[in-house]
């Protein structure tokens, strides 16, 4: 009887690199650059790292956190290759594409406070890195759009609060910049009076 030997730690993560790379081959990010998507996952994951996550198995779910949403990857492919407990982190922060948008919503600012600790901090960091996306490369959304975007956003955080104190930090830092920034414009277009 043949055993494999369980990937290293760093050897499952770059695994989980390269697969998101090949899944998201083909797609782009809507910001007006049009950034590859795989930035995004990378992203997810390094602001994991940069908080101090280190657990290879967070970090390889948040490298595939879009798979099974946005490619042809099914969560039976993802346990096989990568495990049970990423696979799960991963089915976890995937929304059900076969409802509708407003559903998708709702689902998940309701399901926010009773994930997981691990897929809280995938679903944390990867709300972040949306954020600061629409904030440094904005796609050519309206207005309207992004700021319901932003309360979208808010409403998901409200039930991952308390998660991990420095993603808290920067996602209250961003909220606190888009605040500043909208009371900027609604003064700048109504003149002093507010």
């Amino acid at each position: 009887m043949t055993t494999t030997t369980p990937p290293s730690p760093l050897a499952l993560v770059l695994k989980a690199a390269l697969f998101a790379a090949d899944r998201h081959r083909n797609q782009r990010r809507k910001g007006h650059r049009g950034a590859p998507y795989i930035n995004h996952p990378l992203a997810v994951a390094e602001c994991l790292v940069t908080a101090g996550i280190h657990d290879p198995e967070i970090l390889a779910a948040a490298l595939l956190h879009d798979t099974v949403e946005d490619t042809d990857t099914s969560p039976a492919e993802l346990q096989h290759l990568f495990g049970e407990r990423v696979a799960s982190i991963v089915a976890e922060v995937t929304d059900d594409k076969s409802l509708p948008k407003a559903e998708r919503k709702r689902r998940q600012i309701v399901s926010a406070p009773t994930k997981s600790y691990e897929a809280k901090l995938v679903k944390l960091s990867d709300k972040l890195c949306n954020l600061q996306d629409l904030r440094d490369c904005p796609p050519n959304w309206s207005g309207d759009r992004i700021s319901a975007y932003y309360r979208f956003a808010q409403d998901v955080y409200r039930g991952l609060r308390g998660t991990h104190p420095d993603l808290d930090s920067l996602m209250e830092h961003v909220f606190a910049e888009q605040l500043q920034s909208s009371n900027k414009h609604c003064s700048h277009r109504n003149g002093p009076y507010k």
